[in-house]
């Protein structure tokens, strides 16, 4: 990796962050859509259900219904074959409601498969690290590797670590395996206030300690800069209170999201919204 004068790199840091800050923001955007479309999933399948359960019902009370009229009516043959016709009818429409709620199941399952199968790798090749130096979750349907500060740099300095750089080489392996992957690496910070030569403030060091890492990533590693994205959140999004070290230490972290490309599944999701089945 080249050394750059500071002057220079300061300017080159302020671009790539406001590149990397744009296309952040774009792929935050999709996430929301993509949980907005997951909860209209939802809501359409909690729908079906109800309606698939009135549907039985009604089917049992036809029956009863029908077995009443050929008793009462005999021989007339032609409200017989009325009520097999609702029947037929009631009984189809059971059917295709039932293929769409398994099809929407089949995407839901494959995507929560998908990142199962992603978080036993991670935990895999990072072995017995200690679990408040780095965590590895599911939120919202995201895998998130979160890293303390501890753990790759020093005090106010984006400088990744030798340690680090062992860190990044294993979840690389697993990325790197898996190219259906795309993430978002983010640089947080606690809120002591930090001004040096080259660094502003605690927006610099979350951007320059995010683009640290994919840079170690990149050319360390040989992980594709297009599946990446840095991006700083500063001290804005603590996850413990800053009134003490301890909470400090926990909001001072890098946190890597990790995006499927779920192409797929949104075509299912999407194909499933505008079955006629499933928006009677």
């Amino acid at each position: 990796m080249k050394k750059l004068f500071i002057l220079a790199a300061c300017s080159g840091l302020i671009f790539t962050s406001c590149v990397s800050n744009k296309k952040y923001a774009e792929l935050e955007a999709k996430q929301r859509d993509t949980q907005d479309r997951l909860n209209t999933t939802t809501v359409k399948l909690n729908s079906c259900e109800d309606e698939k359960d009135a549907l039985r019902s009604q089917l049992a009370s036809l029956n009863d219904t029908n077995k009443e009229l050929i008793n009462q009516i005999g021989n007339f043959t032609d409200l017989t074959k009325k009520g097999a016709e609702n029947l037929e009818r009631s009984l189809e429409s059971l059917k295709e409601k039932d293929l769409t709620i398994n099809k929407l199941r089949d995407a839901l399952t494959r995507r929560d498969s998908v990142n199962l199968a992603l978080v036993q790798s991670l935990k895999g090749v990072l072995g017995n690290l200690d679990d408040t130096d780095i965590e590895i979750s599911v939120d919202k349907g995201v895998v998130i590797v979160n890293i303390s500060d501890k753990l790759l740099f020093r005090s106010g300095s984006y400088t990744v670590t030798p340690q680090a750089r062992e860190i990044l080489g294993k979840v690389a392996q697993v990325v790197n395996a898996k190219p259906d992957f795309e993430f978002i690496v983010e640089g947080h910070t606690d809120d002591d206030p930090i001004a040096t030569a080259s660094i502003k403030d605690n927006w610099d060091l979350s951007v320059l300690r995010a683009t640290s890492v994919v840079r170690i990533l990149q050319n360390d590693f040989g992980v594709s800069p297009a599946r990446m994205t840095a991006g700083g959140r500063s001290e804005y999004i603590p996850v413990a209170s800053n009134e003490t070290r301890e909470g400090k230490a926990k909001n001072r972290r890098t946190r890597i999201a990790v995006l499927p490309k779920l192409d797929q599944f949104y075509s299912m999701i999407e194909e499933g919204l505008k079955d006629p089945a499933i928006n009677d």
